[in-house]
């Protein structure tokens, strides 16, 4: 199909067979279950790592595991902003603008490092 409604068409073909895919394979499993499926014991306990759960289902977590997992994506993005830098750095017509903008950009971040710093979120207790 070419011209300008040709793409539209092939569109509604696909979503037509996708509908018509779905109705056939939610009518095969209609078809082909069993009438009474068999409830085995114990198929609707809980199950982790192949033993059986022990305790209550509350557990307390930590604040700390997720600063620290904050502070990597932090760090992370940092180094995926000076990477490019540093390869365009090498090139002509990048001088002082550049230093100075990546300057203020490590400047901000060692602000916030330094806030962490301060207010003991760094130290593991």
């Amino acid at each position: 199909m070419t011209g300008y409604l040709g793409s539209y068409a092939t569109l509604g073909l696909l979503l037509i067979a996708s509908v018509l895919f779905l109705l056939v394979a939610f009518g095969a499993n209609r078809v082909l279950r069993p009438a009474r499926p068999a409830e085995p014991r114990g198929k609707r306990t809980n199950y982790e790592c192949g033993l059986d759960p022990v305790g209550s289902d509350w557990a307390q977590m930590q604040i700390r595991y997720y600063v620290y997992a904050y502070l990597y994506v932090l760090f992370a993005v940092e180094a995926v902003f000076l990477f490019p830098w540093a390869v365009v750095f090498a090139r002509p017509g990048f001088g002082l603008v550049t230093v100075v903008e990546m300057a203020v950009f490590i400047g901000v971040l060692a602000l916030g490092v330094l806030y962490a710093w301060r207010k003991n979120v760094l130290r593991w207790s």
